[in-house]
């Protein structure tokens, strides 16, 4: 990654990855995508090459991962998904037209189309959240426990009671906390 950025915090799910480039909702935000090549960079990572980004998609971009973070937060709370996200989320899944494709190792890729990459990727971030939002995939949604995050993830743990969208650094945060508090001294 390139010096004077956040890294990413990469999860295995595409959609609240996604979410996860705007982390520490509730305290300093953190944008990990502030220009469009960070974007790009993102994507690369996620196996949507898009090869390149401008401002007006990287707001689109935006704009999609913000509405998935407001259904996935209420899908988490149990409250009605919001009417403009979830038209959001549509729209852009609408537009992709990316393909599954299967590699010889067993494993899928996306194929973008030339003249619509960003679009195509966008697409595929959005039926992902499609999948998530609607109960198609095995897990629940749920909010980080940290009172300065609140980030939306899926949790497919086996009980499914997971707190931290990120044990390496949420979870540790609260950890390391807890640890000083119990072992301070009183004067």
């Amino acid at each position: 990654m390139p010096a004077g950025f956040p890294d990413f915090r990469l999860g295995s799910v595409l959609a609240t990855s996604f979410t996860a480039t705007l982390t520490e909702r509730r305290g300093d935000a953190l944008e990990r995508i502030p220009v469009p090549q960070r974007l790009v960079d993102w994507l690369v990572v996620s196996g949507l090459d898009v090869g390149s980004c401008t401002d007006d998609q990287l707001a689109l971009a935006r704009e999609l991962r913000e509405s998935i973070h407001a259904a996935a937060t209420a899908a988490a709370t149990g409250e009605a998904l919001p009417v403009a996200a979830v038209r959001v989320i549509n729209d852009r899944s609408a537009r992709g037209r990316a393909a599954a494709v299967l590699t010889p190792e067993g494993e899928r890729r996306w194929r973008l189309g030339p003249d619509s990459a960003l679009e195509d990727a966008l697409g595929v971030i959005a039926a992902d959240a499609i999948d998530i939002l609607s109960g198609e995939r095995d897990g629940k949604l749920a909010l980080c426990a940290s009172p300065t995050c609140r980030a939306a993830f899926f949790d497919t743990s086996q009980s499914r009671t997971r707190r931290w969208c990120d044990m390496g650094t949420c979870g540790n945060r609260h950890k390391k906390a807890r640890f000083h508090r119990k072992n301070a001294v009183s004067p």
